[in-house]
């Protein structure tokens, strides 16, 4: 592996593309610490630090902590990632969308423009929500968090929200088309590693006080290699389904009569159900955050029984996120349509009818893999629950950080490689296809 990065500066366009998205990364870090005007930041970072088992912090935690700065990319790329579900869900629904997605290069850019203007929609609705909030909210210790409120500070907001988030979906674009990796993916994966230099002092600091020995933390580095190995061993998990070509002649020519095979990945639906199922679940200790406990006595027991680390809290994730694994598995992946393309091709599953009785098939092998993907990713989300909230393990990074950290850098080294091979130089691996020249 050592040997294939030596090998980057070696192609111009792979070392000017790595550079230009460490460049765009940069400018990402530098504006999530601009904050925005009208906000007293002391009072903010007192009421961010009071709320971390909700669903502030969770979108602190993909917005790389901007949104506890409330800096000018305080919404991050969320509106982004909900106007995409959202508009793939809607394919299902609306015929017109499914036609788009269905014309190929044209449909995508039509789609890509209805996401953005989805993005800047829901940037508006969140920010104003957002404006609103923070007028109401203040510190623990009773300090305004916004000291002179009313329109002009709630316009403001909402503009400085909105410009924030399409200028993070502009450079996601960038980063996709003139970068290495896909940009809205390096993003969140930036937010979430800026925070290892503060998870390693805090496990310092607990080490110079004692309250930690050296072989526990070893013991917390080793699982957490073996979690980020079944991570990496599950994610390139395939069920390769055999694929058959019939034979045909052309005049005097024979074509087809190939093998192949269909993959089906074990965890198709990736990280997303984490994340709908963290949202879900949080969303009641939120507005636990904006009710009186006096008046709603019964949302306190409700708001405890969904804590992180409670029996409770921990069965609902597992049936959530199994939940959403079928769901986004579903609507992402079309056996019916997979089996009319195989046999308009002249490709068929050896022992099984073209057609109908295919794409049961397809759908009864994927049914069964997606709930061994749904117990993998159950399994990788709830094992950091237990050592933080149970054991009192200082594990700083959650499943769901674990799966996008692993996830996208998976994704980038891969895309890395296809560019070194593709110009005869040795990738990643031992053996390549070309050895360096």
């Amino acid at each position: 592996m050592i040997g294939g990065f030596r090998n980057i500066p070696k192609i111009p366009e792979l070392k000017r593309r790595i550079i230009f998205t460490l460049f765009m990364l940069t400018v990402f870090r530098i504006g999530c610490h601009i904050p925005t005007p009208g906000i007293d930041g002391s009072a903010l970072s007192a009421f961010f630090s009071a709320r971390q088992g909700t669903l502030f912090g969770l979108f602190d935690m993909f917005s790389g902590g901007a949104l506890s700065q409330m800096s000018v990319m305080a919404l991050g790329i969320m509106p982004y990632i909900s106007a995409s579900i959202i508009l793939e869900l809607l394919t299902v629904v609306i015929p017109h969308l499914e036609k788009l997605k269905k014309e190929g290069e044209q449909g995508r850019k039509k789609i890509t423009q209805y996401t953005r203007y989805g993005t800047v929609l829901l940037s508006v609705i969140q920010g104003f929500g957002i404006a609103v909030g923070l007028e109401n909210m203040t510190s623990p210790g009773g300090a305004m968090i916004v000291p002179v409120g009313g329109w002009g500070f709630r316009l403001l907001t909402v503009i400085t929200l909105a410009a924030g988030t399409s200028f993070l979906m502009w450079l996601g674009e960038q980063i996709t088309e003139r970068g290495i990796g896909n940009g809205i993916s390096l993003i969140i994966f930036a937010g979430i590693v800026a925070r290892f230099p503060v998870a390693v002092a805090n496990t310092f600091r607990l080490m110079g006080t004692g309250e930690v020995t050296a072989f526990f933390m070893v013991l917390i580095l080793a699982l957490m290699i073996g979690v980020i190995g079944v991570i990496v061993f599950v994610e390139r998990g395939q069920r390769r389904i055999p694929v058959q070509y019939a034979k045909r002649i052309v005049g005097r020519r024979m074509y087809g009569g190939q093998s192949t095979h269909l993959p089906l990945k074990v965890n198709t639906a990736g990280v997303i159900p984490p994340i709908f199922a963290s949202s879900i679940i949080m969303f009641p200790a939120t507005i636990a955050n904006f009710l009186s406990t006096e008046e709603f006595p019964w949302l306190q027991y409700v708001v405890n029984f969904l804590n992180p680390g409670h029996v409770v809290y921990s069965l609902i994730y597992v049936g959530f996120i199994i939940f959403f694994c079928y769901f986004y598995t579903a609507v992402h992946f079309n056996p019916v349509d997979v089996a009319d393309n195989m046999k308009k091709s002249g490709g068929f599953v050896p022992g099984i009818r073209p057609g109908k009785n295919t794409a049961e098939y397809i759908d009864r092998v994927l049914t069964r893999i997606t709930f061994a993907g749904a117990i993998y990713v159950s399994a990788v989300c709830i094992l950091p629950n237990i050592l933080i909230y149970q054991l009192n393990v200082p594990f700083y990074f959650g499943g769901t950080a674990l799966l996008i950290i692993v996830g996208v850098a998976m994704d980038t080294t891969n895309q890395i490689e296809s560019h070194m091979l593709t110009r005869h130089y040795e990738g990643f691996m031992k053996k390549g296809f070309g050895k360096a020249k």
